[in-house]
């Protein structure tokens, strides 16, 4: 059996630091890539409004922010502006942006930020495009919420376009352009390194997964018939699930709303995953610690544990 990847969650983690600490995620960062991790996560909102607690907010504070279930005052720091500053103090560790929310920006600006963060980090950007919840959020910011699923589908075009050509010219139902050079272009001559996931591999998320996904990360743990889906898509559309990188998570359980989860049973769930094909597992340390000064030792009990795994 592999030995998993394990990847940090850095964001929502505001029960060990003040939302307004951002330096410490950072340091997080450089313990998790000096203790053998693989890779970590940040999320994204640019603004939350009623709707984001209009589920009830979550029990323990420690427990994964979904919709609904969140005080609109959580945290939700630049998620690319804080991988800037890791990326300056890291040289191995992947950056994944988890819930890049799209269709919150123009397409050629945001190609221009992510291509520039993939350059300084030298191809450790990971992008998960994402078209979120929060209507609240599309209101603010004047953008129809109901068209975001079109309006991500046209942007990953876009993206792809620019990062491959120069000059390029798109004239689609949202975005117009003609004979523009977007320079210097990714890392990779191909473009970023993106994942998608979602409630339900079907629809969108599974066309732009077949499309132009490197790494499938679904919210929750997919059925068998889910699984067989996806590897049927990329089959029909000549690509091998083997080559799509499986992002899965541990398994938690709180005893009650006040105590951090246990570790061992935790990870305990990741050999199951691991037998299905999954090989990047997701970790977020504020549902283990209660404390920041414990993050070194955490980390490394999360490498030893999961090394002993293969």
């Amino acid at each position: 059996m592999p030995t998993p990847r394990m990847l940090m969650i850095l964001s929502e983690n505001w029960t060990l630091t003040d939302g307004r600490n951002l330096n410490d995620l950072v340091t997080w960062a450089r313990i998790a890539e000096d203790t053998g991790f693989d890779s970590v996560m940040i999320s994204e909102h640019v603004v939350l409004g009623p709707d984001a607690s209009d589920k009830g907010v979550m029990g323990n504070p420690r427990d994964y922010a979904m919709p609904g279930n969140q005080d609109p005052l959580m945290p939700w720091p630049n998620s690319l502006m804080l991988f800037s500053a890791i990326a300056s103090v890291t040289e191995r560790i992947r950056l994944v942006g988890a819930a890049v929310l799209a269709p919150l920006r123009h397409p050629l600006m945001l190609a221009r930020e992510l291509g520039t963060l993939d350059l300084i980090s030298e191809g450790r950007l990971v992008v998960q495009p994402s078209v979120s919840w929060s209507k609240d959020e599309y209101d603010a910011m004047g953008v129809p919420f109901r068209e975001r699923g079109r309006i991500l589908s046209e942007q990953l075009e876009v993206m792809k376009l620019v990062f491959e050509q120069s000059p390029a010219t798109h004239h689609g139902h949202y975005f117009d352009f003609e004979d523009i050079y977007l320079e210097p272009k990714t890392f990779r001559p191909d473009g970023l390194r993106m994942w998608f996931g979602g409630q339900k591999p079907n629809g969108p998320v599974l066309e732009r997964l077949v499309k132009y996904g490197h790494g499938f990360h679904p919210l929750g743990r997919p059925t068998a018939g889910e699984l067989q889906t996806v590897r049927d898509a990329l089959t029909a559309a000549g690509r091998d699930i083997a080559d799509l990188e499986m992002v899965g998570g541990v398994r938690y359980s709180f005893p009650d709303d006040h105590s951090p989860a246990d570790l061992a049973a935790s990870m305990d769930s990741i050999p199951e995953q691991l037998e299905q094909g999954f090989t990047t597992m997701c970790i977020k340390p504020s549902m283990y610690i209660n404390d920041k000064s414990e993050m070194e030792a955490f980390c490394k009990d999360v490498m030893k544990r999961a090394e002993a795994m293969s």
